[in-house]
């Protein structure tokens, strides 16, 4: 079982802390996605159409407001090569992961979306 299916919601004060940051049809998933963001790290696989998914670990600063930044890194297939590193507001970041959350939820796969890998390589700069 995923850990993402082993969540427990995160407290009300965070959650309502967060919710004017969002939309309400992301409020349903918010508080799964703070006890995520709550955990510091997550295990993953970056999914490559019609080739073996890649394993990845991410870990992240944990802090308590919104507006603070938070940076995450990735280490993709256990590699020091394949390490990056980006720099988000909390805010930022808990939206990325309820996609996550969201896109688990559908597919069963644990992954970032597009727009976090866009950001991470800088792509949009």
């Amino acid at each position: 079982m995923s850990s993402i299916e082993k969540l427990q919601p995160a407290s009300k004060a965070d959650t309502l802390m967060y919710q004017p940051y969002y939309g309400k049809e992301q409020h349903e998933i918010l508080p799964y996605a703070l006890s995520l963001y709550q955990q510091g790290f997550l295990e993953g696989e970056r999914i490559i159409e019609g080739k073996k998914n890649i394993p990845f670990v991410a870990i992240w600063y944990v802090s308590r407001l919104p507006a603070e930044p938070t940076r995450c890194r990735i280490q993709f297939d256990g590699s020091a090569d394949l390490s990056y590193e980006v720099n988000l507001s909390n805010s930022e970041f808990i939206e990325f992961l309820i996609l996550l959350i969201k896109n688990f939820k559908q597919s069963r796969q644990t992954d970032f979306s597009q727009k976090f890998y866009r950001k991470l390589l800088r792509l949009d700069d």
